[in-house]
């Protein structure tokens, strides 16, 4: 088995990315420090061609170094907007019936393998703080806090490999449907 050069990949251009037809999955990271994790949720939404990146409270945003460093360049190709609190943003995409997922350990969460999809929704999926989590007042407004099932000694994540995780597994529902 040979490995494949990068121009071998069929990658899609800048301008291809912005014309292709999107997922129907929208990232919120709510109050994310570390802009390698921030940089690294850029790059995994170009991937699954995710729709928007909502960067919420201190999370910082492009242009920067260290968000570059991980970005790789998606900063340029997938669609994002800065919002101060992810309240507000949870309240526009709510009244767009966009269903609010908080990715959150939490009483009654739904299990990610249990979590089914339905067609013609757009689900938006918020990461929260390495330290905090997602804030206690945004998994209140979710319709559903979703959880990684995980069953070592320790019960976290990254933020950057949730979103891998659950991005993929979500986009691999929608594909199947």
């Amino acid at each position: 088995m040979r490995k494949l050069k990068n121009s071998e990949l069929d990658r899609l251009s800048v301008a291809g990315f912005k014309d292709a037809k999107k997922t129907p999955i929208i990232i919120i990271l709510d109050n994310i420090r570390s802009l390698n994790n921030i940089g690294s949720v850029f790059r995994t939404s170009d991937a699954f061609l995710v729709e928007k990146i909502y960067l919420c409270g201190i999370t910082a945003t492009p242009p920067h170094k260290d968000i570059h460093k991980t970005a790789l360049g998606s900063t340029d190709t997938v669609a994002w907007e800065y919002a101060k609190n992810t309240l507000d943003v949870i309240k526009k995409l709510k009244s767009e019936n966009i269903k609010i997922c908080s990715i959150e350990q939490a009483e009654n969460a739904k299990m990610l393998n249990d979590f089914k999809v339905e067609s013609n929704t757009t689900y938006a999926l918020i990461f929260g703080n390495e330290v905090k989590g997602v804030a206690q007042d945004v998994v209140n407004q979710s319709d559903v806090v979703i959880e990684i099932p995980q069953f070592g000694t320790k019960h976290s994540l990254n933020i950057s490999v949730s979103c891998g995780v659950v991005t993929w597994d979500i986009f691999n529902k929608l594909n199947t449907i």
